[in-house]
């Protein structure tokens, strides 16, 4: 099977600080499957490092993405999750195991906005664009139905 997967959590250095999410479970799927490694950030056009983005909802809908600073990142962050979508249609991937509460990669619940580390339910841009083209969606930490 083909899988999506966050970057970070294959050890990729490519967080907004400049580190990894790395995970032995996840990396570990390479011994089984064909991984895809992306990163919707990097690929919108964002640097590593960078500040800390989330994302600005009102009732559900995402309204914008602003850095730590202030600063609207939502055009990286579309342009990022439209770049991963259509890499995975390109390579055939019905499925992804993308990193929990990321403004890019969220699965259900992401931070609120505040940066005060407060969480939400929500989605991601790139998981919310994913699971709108028929794409399952999974994070590091749930119980993944691979076959």
């Amino acid at each position: 099977m083909k899988i999506a997967v966050s970057a970070c959590l294959l050890g990729y250095n490519c967080k907004y600080d400049g580190g990894n999410n790395y995970n032995q479970r996840v990396y570990n799927l390479m011994d089984k499957h064909i991984i895809c490694p992306i990163c919707p950030e990097v690929y919108g056009g964002l640097t590593t490092p960078r500040s800390p983005s989330e994302i600005q909802m009102s009732d559900k809908e995402i309204l914008n993405l602003l850095n730590k600073e202030g600063k609207d990142v939502t055009e990286n962050f579309v342009l990022g999750a439209n770049k991963a979508l259509e890499l995975c249609k390109l390579k055939d991937i019905k499925v992804a195991i993308l990193k929990s509460k990321s403004p890019s990669c969220g699965c259900g619940i992401i931070y609120d906005g505040s940066f005060t580390g407060k969480l939400i339910s929500g989605d991601g841009v790139t998981a919310k664009l994913f699971k709108e083209n028929g794409i399952k969606i999974y994070n590091e930490n749930d119980e993944w139905k691979l076959e």
